[in-house]
This record gives structure tokens, C-alpha cells and sequence, in this order.
């Protein structure tokens, strides 16, 4: 009897992909239509199936690979994040990003910076603008004394850790913003400003001349025949002798680490253009990202013209969500925070409109652990990133393709090593209460970051 896989459910999507709508529209690559073979199939075109499409190609160019996008590439995560892509400790479930053990961190810091090296590598060789790949580093905002302390706290890990990092007073924040709102703010110089649907669509661009990339191309489907996958799509099928599957915590619509993976979802939102009179009203820089001191609080960004209009992006709300969709009630829910946030911060810009709301899809496990190993035999994963999808897809990715081609490297040895998520031992019902709850408490704790 075959081993078979099927689809519970397929991605759906709340609100538009922002950073995909403001930039160039694109002509989506040919669904997959006919019967194929190929080496290797990877599931999903994000920062995962892409870069492990791009770490197979380099171990061995001759290696005939497809990747089945469910929809259009930078129509899902990719195109849902904040574009930060963070070198340094970012665990989300702490108070002020620092983890537990310093070891871990300098490891998990060494790795994430070659996830960078190898972003920044494709994005030289495939000639993406580089403006979608910005070096500018980021800022921890505080705007109250407890959360100025919840900086102190992470500037002295960093100080363990021998990491170089800026303390900015309120004038200097106010400077960079054109907001008086914060007091202070802790500058680190590794992160990289993506704008991740330009850059994601500039690496799958980069790819075409050596993948088979087919969006609009859901996977329904895989089992096993002989020695073979075949992977099933409604209007095709590619038989291949390897799988990855990179659509992260879409993993358990297949029946994967099923009741071990949390499935919570973001929201944001993004301005309409700034007229030149509001800009010059505001002040401050034209492109900076702030995150904040407390990881509950909410994420920041404005950006130029260079990538995609003068526009700021507000991020925050979570709901956890076990059937992995969420609605157009939550996301009003969420608009209305963020249009409060946003005007207490910048009341200059109170005329402003939000032209877009979004939710995006984050995956996690209670161990922060990700989803990097075989699976079955033959059948590979790239997923449950943790909300670090930039950074940690392209890790997962590259430790994926590895993987396949039976190459040992100190990306996937450490993924090799991580334990399995850990099972939730609450049943689903009162997992979504309790989380639920956590969550708008948390929230409420933050409510000034």
C-alpha cells in the first residue's frame, strides 16, 4: 500500500499582500499543467522553497527542480512580514528578545548572518535592486520607563555576547522618526530592511533560467510510487524522487507534526502615499524599522519611493488561530488598534488613510524549535519558522537542500540536531481560550509600545 498525503485545507489569505500591491505588478509564471518528472519538487515559492531551490542549484546544477507555488509568489508570507531581517537573538516568547542561553544565541547569531550573506549573494548575482535589500540596521523603541528596562536587560545580553549596540536618548529617536512618542531606543546594526515581496520576486526571477517554477499550482496532494513521489496538483502532476515541503505551518495540513505546531497570525496595516507637505510636517528619516522593546508591542517601518512610496507600516495583534485562517472581524478588530497606535505616534499624520490591512500567518512551536529533517523517506521539510520567516526560511531552506544532496554543513547539522516541537497536551478548544486570553493580556501589558 502507498503512502499517501493529502491536503486538509489549502492557504487563505486575509486582506492583500501590501508589499507585493505597491510595487510593479508582475505576470505570474504558467500553472503546472501536464505530467512532469523532475529531481527534486519543492512546496511553496517563500523565502524557504526559494532558497533552498537556489542552495540545490549551487550543490549540483544539473539538478532538475520544480517548485509548486499554492498561489502567486509574494501573495503569502513573504509578502505579509514586516521585512526585518534580524542577525541577532529575536525569541519572540521572551520579554525582551534575549534567549535563555548565551551559547545558543552566538550560535543561532552566526547562523542567522549567513542566511544574510546568502540573501545578500542573490541578491548580487540576480541583480535585485538593492534597495529591497537595505543594511541599515534596526531599533529596539521603548516608549516607557518598563520597557527602556526591557532594553537596558537586552543590551546587557548583547554585552555578553561581545555585540556592538547604540543607546538612543529621545531626542535622537525623535530625530530618526519625527515622533516624540518614544524615550528611548537601542540600535543594532546587523539587521537588513527588506522590502520582501521585491526581494523574494527578484530571487524566484534570478531562479526561472534554472527551476521550473509554477504558481497558481496548489499541492493536493503526494504519495508514494516505488521509489518515486508523486506530487498532485488539479491540473498536473511531478513525479519526483525527492520532496520539500517549505510551506511551513501548512506542514499539518498534510497531516505533519499535526497537534505540535502553533498557528498564530499578525496584523498590519499601510498608510496611502505621504504628500511632500505631510512629509516635510513629520521631519525625520525616510526609511528606518523600529521593533519593539516589549515583543508584544508593535513594529514599525516607513519607506521611500526606493521601495514601493513614502509609507508607514504598523504591525501588531495576534490571535491564535489552530485552523489556520483567520477573518475579516479580527483583522477590523486589529485596524482599529493600529489606527490608535499609529495616531498617538504620528499625530501629524492624523489625515492620513491606511490603504491596505493585512493578517499573515506565523508558525511556531512551544520549544521554539523549527521543522528542518526527513520526515519519510525522501520527503524533507523547511518549515515552522518561529515568526523569523526571513531569516530562519532561508536557514531551513538551505539546511533542506543539504539534506537532499547528503551534505553536512553547520546550518543543517544544527537543525539536524533540534528536537521535535513539542505536543500540546491542552485540548484545541481550550487551547484557543487560553491562548486567546494570554495573548490580549500580553497585548494590554504592551499597549504603549
Amino acid at each position: 500500500m502507498s503512502t499517501v498525503y493529502k491536503a486538509s485545507r489549502l492557504p487563505t489569505h486575509v486582506g492583500p499582500a501590501a508589499w507585493n500591491a505597491i510595487i510593479t505588478a508582475r505576470k505570474p509564471t504558467p500553472v503546472l499543467s501536464s505530467d512532469v518528472h523532475s529531481d527534486v519538487v519543492i512546496v511553496g515559492a517563500g523565502f524557504a522553497g526559494l532558497s533552498a531551490a537556489r542552495r540545490l542549484i549551487q550543490l549540483n546544477p544539473d539538478m532538475k527542480v520544480t517548485i509548486l507555488e499554492a498561489g502567486q509568489i509574494a501573495e503569502a508570507a513573504s509578502g505579509r512580514n514586516s521585512g526585518f531581517m534580524i542577525d541577532l537573538p529575536h525569541e519572540l516568547a521572551s520579554s525582551d528578545y534575549a534567549g535563555s542561553e548565551k551559547n545558543k544565541d552566538l550560535t543561532l547569531t552566526g547562523l542567522n548572518r549567513k542566511a544574510i550573506e546568502f540573501a545578500a549573494q542573490a541578491v548580487e548575482e540576480y541583480g535585485i535592486d538593492p534597495a529591497y535589500f537595505d543594511r541599515a540596521g534596526k531599533v529596539n523603541a521603548a516608549a516607557s520607563e518598563q520597557s527602556h528596562q526591557q532594553n537596558k536587560s537586552y543590551a546587557h545580553h548583547l554585552e555578553q555576547m561581545n555585540e556592538p549596540y547604540e543607546m538612543l536618548d529621545q531626542v535622537a529617536m525623535q530625530e530618526m522618526t519625527g515622533s516624540a512618542y518614544y524615550q528611548s531606543g537601542l540600535y543594532t546594526p546587523g539587521t537588513v530592511m527588506l522590502q520582501p515581496a521585491g526581494y523574494v520576486r527578484g530571487l524566484a526571477t534570478g531562479l526561472m533560467d534554472k527551476v521550473r517554477i509554477c504558481e497558481n499550482s496548489p499541492v493536493i496532494k503526494f504519495e508514494r510510487q516505488a521509489s518515486d513521489w508523486c506530487v498532485s496538483t488539479p491540473q498536473g502532476k511531478v513525479t519526483a524522487n525527492k520532496v520539500i515541503l517549505a510551506n511551513n505551518g501548512h506542514l499539518e495540513s498534510f497531516g505533519l507534526m499535526r497537534g505540535r505546531l502553533m498557528h498564530v497570525f499578525l496584523f498590519a496595516c499601510m498608510t496611502e502615499e505621504i504628500n511632500p507637505s505631510l512629509q516635510r510636517a513629520l521631519g525625520g528619516h525616510s526609511r528606518w524599522g523600529l521593533t519593539p522593546s516589549d515583543p508584544m508591542g508593535t513594529t514599525v517601518r516607513r519607506i521611500d519611493s526606493s521601495q514601493g512610496g513614502h509609507r508607514i507600516i504598523t504591525r501588531t495583534c495576534a490571535d491564535f488561530c489552530p485552523q489556520m485562517e483567520t477573518s475579516e472581524k479580527m483583522k477590523d478588530r486589529a485596524l482599529r488598534v493600529m489606527r490608535r497606535k499609529f495616531d498617538d505616534r504620528f499625530p501629524a499624520l492624523s489625515s492620513v488613510k491606511m490603504e491596505f490591512t493585512w493578517a499573515g500567518h506565523l508558525c511556531l512551536s512551544r520549544n521554539s524549535v523549527s521543522v528542518a529533517h526527513e520526515l519519510d523517506e525522501g520527503v524533507f521539510a523547511a518549515c515552522c519558522q518561529n515568526g523569523l520567516g526571513t531569516t530562519r526560511g532561508v536557514l531551513t531552506g538551505i539546511a533542506a537542500a543539504e539534506s537532499v544532496c547528503g551534505v553536512s554543513s553547520e546550518i543543517s547539522r544544527y537543525f539536524a540536531a533540534e528536537p521535535e516541537p513539542e505536543r500540546f497536551l491542552v485540548p484545541a478548544p481550550v487551547a484557543t481560550l487560553g491562548a486567546n486570553a494570554y495573548l490580549r493580556w500580553k497585548e494590554w501589558q504592551a499597549r504603549r509600545d
